[in-house]
């Protein structure tokens, strides 16, 4: 993680490389300096809970998907009201992410959709809906920016080609809801975590041009006796991590999915959300103990803790990236 000047005080924005961001269920949005622990702003969400969190390309604003919306903040002022709101949407908004290029922006929600949002437009309208049959907990955009992966609690994936809006489905397990799924930023492999405490893993081919990605069943990992969250693959696409409501974060090597280490603290509870650093040495996660934590990977050592939060930290968006 690399280290920006620790003189973001709120509202110069620009100072700091780092972004980070912490929210749940105590309806507030906490941003933190990242490397001292310090929270130099909080912004409320009073209409509901904040599902998930997700910071645009361009590192302006910042989207938290709630009951029924999706709110967008600035980053870079303290402005504490939203610039943009995305409402009408029924239930839950469960997943929240961006285009590469800022274009467009896609969500998943609890009314058994996935849909996309022209970011270019301001009548915030959405302009396109992909319908499932039942409540949709993860969408994953692969890193061709042109196909949706949409995970559901029936135990289906959906594979949604943008560009020609083909879709496919595949189901790894039957009647275990898929809760997370995740690409390598090379595009080689995607996970997708259930809540039955399985992690299953293909190879991607194609996926390039016209040609639509190919899955190849590679492994299934019993990666935690409980539900498991979330999935990430690292930034270097060497290590998949795992979160779980057995309260511990697993890290597994992708050169043969071996476990390659255990983050556990003895407070920390159900493990929701996880970030890692840029250069995937350090790993930020989410508990339902209401902190948020700073890990080396390595050492599996916590290097700082991210307390303020009233209630349990289900989600967190997190950048450290230097331009």
């Amino acid at each position: 993680m690399k280290k920006g000047p620790d003189n973001a005080s709120g509202g110069n924005g620009g100072s700091d490389p780092v972004i980070l961001a912490t929210a749940g269920y105590d309806h507030t949005i906490r941003f933190w300096q990242a490397h001292s622990g310090i929270c130099h702003r909080t912004v409320q969400h009073p209409d509901s809970q904040v599902n998930a969190l997700q910071i645009t390309p361009d590192k302006q604003l910042i989207a938290a998907a709630g009951y029924q919306h999706i709110r967008m903040y600035d980053i870079n002022s303290n402005n504490p009201n939203p610039v943009i709101n995305y409402d009408g949407i029924t239930k839950n908004v469960t997943g929240v992410g961006f285009h590469e290029d800022g274009r467009w922006m896609f969500t998943g929600g609890e009314d058994n959709s996935a849909r996309i949002w022209d970011l270019r437009s301001r009548n915030l309208q959405c302009q396109r809906i992909f319908q499932v049959n039942a409540p949709v907990n993860c969408v994953c955009l692969h890193p061709n920016q042109g196909e949706l992966f949409v995970g559901d609690q029936s135990g289906a994936i959906h594979i949604w080609d943008l560009k020609t809006d083909h879709n496919e489905q595949l189901i790894p397990e039957p009647d275990a809801a898929v809760q997370s799924i995740s690409i390598d930023p090379e595009g080689t492999y995607m996970a997708a975590v259930n809540n039955k405490g399985n992690c299953y893993v293909w190879n991607l081919t194609g996926g390039r041009g016209d040609e639509q990605t190919q899955l190849h069943p590679k492994t299934k990992i019993q990666a935690h006796k409980r539900y498991v969250l979330k999935c990430l693959f690292s930034p270097d696409s060497t290590l998949l991590a795992t979160t779980s409501a057995d309260t511990t974060v697993r890290i597994w090597k992708t050169a043969d999915f071996s476990l390659y280490t255990e983050l556990k603290e003895n407070t920390q509870r159900w493990v929701w959300d996880c970030a890692f650093s840029g250069d995937s040495q350090y790993m930020i996660t989410a508990s339902s103990d209401n902190m948020a934590r700073l890990w080396n990977v390595e050492t599996a050592q916590v290097k700082r803790e991210y307390g303020g939060h009233q209630k349990a930290v289900i989600s967190l968006a997190f950048r450290d990236d230097v331009e």
